[in-house]
């Protein structure tokens, strides 16, 4: 989890596979994916589809949300933006979104993940 816990940017499995050979020459492919599924399997990570049909890891965030952030997916050139600078607006609509599910399906919900897709700067 150290090499996830670094990163800057939403790895893949073989982009974890190529960092872990440095100091681990023998590891396996299958065994990177087998772990990331035990992850993400016991809430430690995040799993993403961001469309660009290679499954994407993060760890994810802290109890108190310190790490929580949302992505802006450039529908062209596929990149992924982290967007945490949330405004009290945001922060009270998801809140009354969270509560008004909650109460309507009787679902107590733990967490959320949000995804915009669209153009970056750089592609519109």
């Amino acid at each position: 989890m150290s090499i996830l816990s670094v990163a800057k940017e939403h790895l893949s499995a073989d982009d974890i596979h190529i960092k872990l050979r440095k100091d681990y020459p023998g590891i396996g492919l299958a065994t990177v994916y087998r772990t990331l599924e035990l992850l993400v399997k016991r809430n430690l990570v995040y799993k993403f589809d961001f469309g660009d049909g290679r499954a994407r890891y993060e760890i994810i965030s802290d109890e108190k949300g310190k790490n929580h952030h949302h992505h802006l997916v450039c529908k062209k050139c596929s990149r992924v933006i982290d967007y945490n600078d949330f405004i009290d607006k945001e922060v009270e609509l998801l809140q009354k979104t969270e509560k008004g599910l909650s109460q309507k399906y009787n679902f107590k919900i733990t967490d959320h993940l949000i995804q915009f897709y669209g153009l970056c700067d750089k592609c519109k």
